[in-house]
């Protein structure tokens, strides 16, 4: 230890000789001194845990790089430990030693109900000279007190490496709950849709998706449970039974929120945190880890930002009133306090600078009649040229100060006393951390699995309900009202501004060393992925949505109007459903609201309260159709269709839509329409027999080259009254190089459609680019199709000339100033990857446009929904071309 760390050492003896000088401690000292002052009748060598504890021993190297979203991580020379108590005095045992010998990895420690065994994840020693794909995986292993035992939880090596298994937890039924990238369910759907078994990537590309499974205590039955396509992680069952766990998700705000559900996998919800990530020092980014229910039902949880910090501040969240810092549940407005106060006295601070009151790697909450909590913290510590001194006032002055590494020890800290004394005293190069004591505590309730739907079950799919699309965050959006939009009598199917509910799912992309995927395949926007589309349902006239989805697969959805284009803004977050779950949800959600959203006891109460009375139509609807009391109109015409086989319930591949709802003797029925991929003049992006009949396995997966660009040479003639030809309006005709003699041209409105591949892009046709990205205006020079060059100005309009490095002009030959020539842009691009709503590209096109009935409704729902999913040039890695 060096002369700093012997001033601190010295300091800490002074104070537990001489407690009374504790109370002149300066306020910036006081975080760093705190675990010296545990009042005068503490001893050198207090027993603060009357129980064995265990504990993660790993080095400093690397810890102040880690990123909370790279999970397959490797920090050689950790291993687990044992005391007996919870005492600087006992000894010391290195539980893993003889599987590690020193060289492996330990993480995720966690401790049985009974306080009799110890589930942890071991990666054993890195194989020199392997890839990282050969070398051993993450697996979960179990400590037995009783007899000092260690098992692999799962005994075959062929099963245990099939995937990393991390952060295992036990169920109160005696399975074991962990996050892996295994994917079981997941890689078994790749094989029902046609493509190899793989671990599929996590969206930012950088390793496999971790989700939750389950398994037997033997190791046997692994089940999937979750299905997100970043990772879920950390975890834990709370008193009740339900499952708390961190979840990463990157397409939406790129955060961890903490999420729950049952141990099934049904009731998938947001806990906590989705609008909170903000609440750092200073307004600092964090994200919510390693959640552990505390003794009085709150929720001990991490703030920590996704890297660049070696640890975080402890904060207690208070999920039974608040689902945000700021957002008390419905009916709690009035609340008092703040939903996540920090759950210690010591100041940390979760942005970059150096943190007077240390930092945290995690906690562990004591159940032994108190609110004491076990931590691996860290005091702060400033390294100023070659000495290691503490976070004064003066030092933290000291312009050649940086932050030392950090130096975590474990303590005990008791809320009621204020004081953390303690329990392992920290060693520079080390970091002590994951402690957990061998203690018995009451199992949590066993929420038992969900008893299905048989029938939907046994068809592979779940329910989704909505109760009305206009009901957003608790507010009757529908103009006039609700009421009104329901009334067929008042409204016609046209005057609702909402008509369809697409469902979509991501494309699982497979690791590079299965399949290398250029970056040009994804298009314009590579952060909207590959996208695939399950299918589309009717919303009825009261907002309502009632519809069969894929069980076991990631999705979402938008809203459309009547032409198939989403309305509003995308719905960014990955909803699962297991086989016969319903998922009803009371409405939308507004992003920049304050209400909650997302999770069920939090939202207002909701706007459609449905049918009034049972056995009754609904008011100037059909007869046929009968409701029962407080049944959506689409719950209703879905219990009337199943009384044959239940059509009213399956999406279809196609937008069709038929008048359900008018009652005749009112006024007649809205006329049906459909929008058929059988009438766009290219091949269908999915297959005849889903055209006929939707399946779970049910894909729309559209390509530019195969879907889109032969719709550009489609003969498309306008003939006279005689069957004359007046024009044809095939498109790359105008927008073309070369007319209908062959002749140079320039492409009408800058846009050329004609075959051949882009100078800008060789993987794309020019035609994609044209459409989506921004291009020079060109014009025929000297018989050659050029960019167009004009005269460069300055901020105030005035011509610009080339000039020297003194800023003299340059003269040409004739003793003329030479003009700066640049190209110029033109208008566009008419296609706006992500949103067919904004591109102008359908102005052209709609009634009084100018190409008004030049491409089919068909053909145009069949680009706004490409374009709504991310106007992607492949949307299925397996199909695009490989080079010889």
């Amino acid at each position: 230890m060096d002369y700093g760390n012997h001033r601190l050492m010295f300091l800490f003896t002074f104070l537990k000789k001489h407690p009374a000088a504790c109370r002149y401690i300066s306020g910036i000292l006081a975080p760093i001194l705190l675990v010296a002052c545990g009042g005068a009748e503490q001893t050198a060598d207090p027993v603060v845990v009357d129980h064995p504890v265990a504990y993660v021993k790993r080095p400093v190297t690397g810890i102040e790089q880690e990123d909370m979203r790279r999970l397959i991580t490797f920090n050689a020379g950790t291993d687990l430990y044992l005391r007996e108590r919870a005492s600087p005095s006992a000894s010391e045992h290195n539980l893993t030693g003889q599987l590690t010998s020193g060289e492996g990895d330990v993480r995720d420690l966690q401790v049985s109900y009974d306080g009799e065994q110890l589930l942890f994840s071991l990666r054993l020693p890195l194989i020199e000279g392997l890839d990282e794909a050969d070398q051993p995986s993450w697996n979960i292993w179990e400590y037995n007190y009783a007899d000092n035992s260690l098992r692999r939880v799962i005994t075959s090596d062929l099963h245990a490496e099939a995937g990393h298994d991390i952060a295992p937890h036990y169920l109160p039924d005696g399975r074991i709950l962990f996050s892996s990238s295994r994917q079981k369910s997941a890689k078994a759907l790749l094989l029902d849709e046609g493509k190899p078994q793989y671990a599929a990537i996590n969206e930012s590309g950088q390793e496999p998706i971790f989700v939750l499974h389950v398994m037997q205590a033997d190791g046997s039955d692994i089940q999937q449970i979750s299905f997100n396509q970043s990772h879920d992680l950390d975890p834990t069952v709370l008193s009740d039974g339900r499952v708390v766990f961190s979840r990463w998700e990157r397409s939406g705000n790129e955060a961890i929120d903490l999420y729950q559900m049952n141990p099934d996998g049904t009731n998938l919800q947001l806990l906590y945190g989705a609008d909170s990530h903000n609440t750092g020092t200073d307004g600092a980014a964090v994200q919510f880890l390693r959640p552990r229910e505390l003794t009085d039902g709150g929720l001990l949880a991490l703030l920590r930002p996704f890297n660049n910090l070696d640890g975080g501040d402890l904060v207690r969240i208070d999920i039974d009133n608040f689902v945000d810092h700021n957002r008390p549940l419905s009916g709690g407005e009035t609340l008092p306090g703040t939903a996540q106060p920090p759950a210690t006295i010591n100041l940390v601070r979760t942005d970059s600078a150096p943190s007077t009151g240390g930092r945290y790697r995690d906690a562990f909450p004591l159940r032994d009649g108190t609110d004491r909590l076990l931590l691996s913290w860290s005091q702060c510590r400033l390294r100023i040229e070659n000495l290691t001194l503490p976070c004064t006032e003066e030092n933290l002055a000291d312009p050649r100060a940086v932050e030392a590494p950090p130096l975590y020890g474990i303590y005990v800290y008791d809320p009621d006393e204020t004081t953390q004394m303690p329990v392992l005293s920290p060693t520079d190069g080390v970091v002590y951390e994951e402690v957990v004591a061998l203690q018995a505590r009451k199992a949590p309730s066993i929420i038992f699995d969900n008893i299905p739907d048989i029938l939907l079950a046994e068809e592979g799919v779940g329910l989704l309900q909505i109760r009305s699309v206009y009901d957003l965050d608790g507010q009757d959006t529908a103009v006039p009202d609700l009421v009104s939009l329901a009334d067929p009598a008042l409204t016609t199917a046209d005057q609702r501004p909402l008509r369809f509910l697409r469902l979509f799912k991501p494309v699982a992309l497979p690791p590079d060393d299965l399949l290398d995927i250029p970056g040009s395949a994804f298009g314009r926007n590579r952060s909207l992925g590959m996208r695939e589309i399950l299918g589309y349902a009717p919303i009825e006239p009261d907002g309502s949505v009632n519809i069969k989805v894929p069980a076991d697969t990631p999705f979402s959805f938008s809203l459309l109007d009547r032409n198939g284009q989403r309305i509003g803004d995308r719905h960014d977050h990955w909803l699962h459903l297991r086989p016969g779950e319903t998922l009803t949800c009371h409405g939308c959600h507004d992003p920049d609201d304050t209400v909650p959203h997302g999770r069920k006891d939090a939202l207002p109460v909701a706007v459609n309260v449905g049918a009034l009375g049972d056995g009754l139509p609904f008011p100037n609807s059909d007869p046929a159709i009968w409701a029962n009391l407080g049944e959506t109109m689409a719950q209703a015409r879905g219990r009337i269709s199943c009384q044959s086989d239940c059509a009213a319930l399956s999406p279809n591949v196609d937008l069709l839509f038929e008048d359900h709802w008018t009652d005749p003797a009112v006024r007649a029925k809205d006329p049906a329409f459909s929008y058929r991929y059988a009438d766009v003049s290219a091949p269908a992006p999915t297959t005849e027999s889903c055209q006929q009949n939707w399946s779970r396995l049910c894909r729309t997966v559209i390509h530019y080259e195969q879907h889109f660009h032969p719709l550009w040479n489609v003969p498309r003639p306008l003939l006279d009254e005689n069957g004359q030809l007046i024009e044809d309006r095939r498109c790359n005709l105008c927008h073309g190089t070369t007319d209908e003699n062959g002749a140079l041209q320039v492409s009408a409105g800058q846009l050329d459609l004609s075959d051949g591949p882009s100078d800008a892009q060789s993987d794309h046709f020019k035609a994609y680019r044209e459409l989506l990205f921004s291009d020079n205006v060109q014009e025929i020079i000297n018989g050659l199709l050029l960019d167009q060059l004009v005269q460069d100005t300055d901020g105030d309009g005035n011509l610009l000339f080339e000039t020297d490095a003194d800023g003299d002009l340059i003269l040409d030959a004739d003793g003329l100033p030479i003009p700066i020539m640049v190209t110029v842009r033109a208008p566009g691009p008419s296609m706006r990857a992500g949103s067919s709503q904004t591109s102008y590209f359908f102005d052209r096109f709609t009634v009084g446009g100018s190409h008004e009935g030049y491409l089919g409704q068909a053909e145009l729902r069949l680009l706004s929904e490409w374009l709504d999913i991310g106007a992607q040039y492949w949307n299925n890695p397996f199909d695009i071309p490989v080079e010889d």
